[in-house]
């Protein structure tokens, strides 16, 4: 085996293991995920050399990162609250992100050249140029689209138990709790639930303890989670603040109000499964059905009465 093909098998063995682990990541449910996570966590003490390895793993993928990180601006930029959207808040996962965005519009673009000479397909030079952009922009860019799908999950999995968040604040400050300490409850009764609802309201107590003011560390809170009800909490509770107004009355009205968000939200996946079923039974299930129910008598119709037709001829 020539060298020029052991290459080419590595590089397809790492690009399939790669593609397995991202499916693996996106499919897994939440909860088995979480439990996972936990497990993880709790087998990691005295796991040093893990550790070891990780960081040989951003010291490795650090000089590719430094290509395609931006140099300024990096603090207020979009893509920074796309990280902290997905959860993301280390240096090493805006390194590894880059070093994907480096490594991937490189590296396919290799790949498939290698690949179309080896089969013996010679395109012409300006298709293979368009090609190979096509690929190098695919990969340069496929970090952003499973980015942005980590954030979207992230963001869907707080709302829909932020109306639960919501009632146990209400019950909290109606129970005659301030406002600091219901947060404080609901973060540890949460946490069994939703562990990112948790770590987002977590990180808000910890800014309030700092002396951050409740205001910009509300508005904080709607900044790094992204979902649109917890923005609207985080107006809500400092109007109610500002204008001296009732906590609990308003708690009231933004939770049932929430509690009608999220069953016309389930109303609405609902109401598109027909029309996500159509695809599959047109295309898929129809015409098995009818493979089955008309096949005999389809091969009945060849074997007897096409002969007897020619024969009638």
């Amino acid at each position: 085996m020539s060298a020029t093909q052991l290459a080419l098998l590595s590089v397809v063995f790492v690009s399939v293991t790669a593609a397995a682990l991202i499916v693996l990541t996106q499919f897994m449910p939440t909860r088995t995920r979480r439990r996972l996570d936990t497990m993880a966590e709790a087998a990691a003490y005295g796991q040093t050399g893990q550790q070891s390895w990780i960081e040989t793993v951003i010291r490795v993928a650090g000089p590719f990162a430094r290509l395609s990180v931006p140099k300024d601006g990096w603090e207020t930029s979009p893509l920074r609250v796309r990280f902290m959207n997905a959860g993301y808040r280390s240096e090493r996962a805006v390194l590894m992100y880059f070093a994907a965005k480096t490594l991937l519009a490189v590296g396919l673009p290799t790949f498939v050249f290698l690949a179309l000479r080896l089969s013996g397909n010679n395109l012409p030079t300006n298709a293979m140029l368009a090609l190979l952009l096509v690929v190098a922009a695919f990969g340069y860019y496929l970090p952003n689209g499973i980015l942005e799908r980590i954030a979207a999950l992230r963001r869907r999995e707080i709302f829909e138990s932020f109306p639960d968040a919501a009632d146990l604040m209400l019950v909290c400050v109606e129970s005659g709790l301030g406002l600091d300490a219901a947060l404080n409850r609901v973060t540890e009764e949460i946490r069994s639930n939703n562990e990112a609802l948790a770590q987002e309201l977590h990180i808000l107590n910890l800014e309030m303890r700092a002396g951050v003011s409740r205001d910009k560390a509300l508005r904080n809170l709607a900044l790094r989670t992204g979902v649109e009800e917890v923005n609207t909490f985080a107006a809500m509770l400092v109007q109610a603040d500002r204008f001296g107004t009732s906590i609990g009355d308003s708690l009231r009205v933004f939770s049932d109000e929430l509690r009608t968000r999220r069953r016309m939200r389930a109303e609405e996946l609902a109401a598109k499964i027909p029309l996500k079923l159509l695809f599959p039974l047109v295309f898929c299930i129809f015409p098995s059905l009818l493979l089955v129910l008309l096949g005999p008598a389809f091969i009945q119709i060849y074997r007897i009465l096409l002969p007897v037709m020619g024969g009638a001829q």
